[in-house]
């Protein structure tokens, strides 16, 4: 595999210069349901994880809105060496999607060692469902120089990052080739805390803790991003009565994506005494499909990366007293009847 030689984080802030107030931010919540009636050109960078193989499905069963040309593995949940065999795994559960490449990238985070989840996913990461080989390998390219070919070549605001792990790959593409900030619509990431604090300490969200430093440059970046936050996934929680719905259209994808759905629930019954479970990443393909689903606020976030006690905490300045500009739209509302709706009907499309 490919080695790479990336600026350090200075270099990248230097280069890419301060965030001017009121530039690049998302578009309105009212443009981006009408935008969202055209097909987007997305690449999923995900930490395959239970939630993630949920969320991936989801991406690839709403052809209709999402235009999804490569999945790009990193560290997170499990090491990168089940991530991206587990990407290639749930590629293979959406039959009819072969051709698509899946990307391995970093193996560990900017600035410390990594940190994994293998005790709520499971050993393999994808706890609850059998698993088969791979049937296709790799793509032979590294995953950050996929992203720095790719966005480099593509049109100016063509084309959205769904994140759904640490942002090691995505925050290695930007300090690297600062340039391909033009052609990304918007980052749209899963993680970070705010209303609900953390799920990984008590003041943070896993993904960003396991790579606080690759979390602080995509946000100093200057690129739209939209947020889904822990915040939202305990508004669209896993329930019983929510798994069922998934076993009724009787298809592959279907079973699958019930049988995950039920070992989360398993475990967090068992290590919480819980009847539901939080709906992470998910929720960030459900924005993509439909945003109008969601609500939320520009806001300034800036993450901390020295805290003893804080590593990792997205500090959200929801009222405005830092007086820095905004750089985010932070959701914090799901309407999580018609999430749930979503993604049964893209679930049901695949085989």
């Amino acid at each position: 595999m490919t080695t790479h030689r990336f600026l350090d984080r200075r270099a990248f802030m230097k280069r890419s210069g301060a965030l001017a107030a009121g530039t690049l931010l998302p578009t309105s919540f009212a443009s981006a349901a009408n935008a969202g009636t055209a097909r987007r050109t997305v690449i999923i960078d995900a930490d395959p994880g239970q939630d993630d193989a949920i969320a991936i499905l989801f991406a690839l069963g709403a052809k209709d809105r999402l235009d999804v040309r490569a999945l790009t593995a990193v560290a997170g949940n499990v090491p990168l060496d089940l991530t991206e065999r587990n990407a290639r795994i749930i590629r293979d559960w959406a039959a009819g999607t072969k051709t698509l490449p899946v990307y391995a990238g970093c193996p560990r985070p900017l600035a410390r060692e990594l940190i994994t989840a293998a005790n709520v996913h499971g050993k393999t990461g994808l706890e609850g469902v059998e698993l088969h080989e791979p049937r296709a390998p790799l793509a032979p390219q590294h995953a950050v120089q996929y992203l720095v070919d790719t966005l480099a070549h593509a049109a100016p605001g063509s084309v959205t990052l769904c994140a759904l792990g640490p942002l090691t790959n995505v925050a290695s593409a930007l300090i690297e080739a600062p340039q391909i900030r033009a052609a990304l619509r918007e980052i749209v990431l899963m993680g970070g805390a705010f209303f609900e604090r953390g799920n990984i300490t008590p003041a943070a969200e896993f993904n960003i803790h396991v790579d606080p430093q690759a979390a602080d440059v995509v946000f100093a970046s200057g690129v739209p991003i939209v947020v889904l936050p822990r915040d939202v996934a305990v508004k669209a929680p896993i329930t019983p009565a929510r798994v069922a719905p998934f076993r009724a259209p009787g298809n592959r994808c279907g079973a699958i994506v019930a049988d995950i759905m039920a070992a989360e629930l398993a475990y967090n019954k068992k290590r919480r005494g819980t009847e539901d479970a939080p709906m992470y990443d998910p929720t960030a393909v459900g924005y993509l499909v439909d945003p109008s689903m969601y609500d939320g606020r520009k806001v300034n976030v800036v993450v901390e990366t020295t805290g003893q006690w804080t590593l990792g905490e997205t500090v959200v300045d929801w009222n405005g007293r830092s007086g820095r500009a905004p750089n985010a739209t932070w959701i914090n509302e799901v309407d999580a009847d018609r999430f749930y709706a979503a993604l049964l009907d893209s679930v049901s499309k695949l085989p």
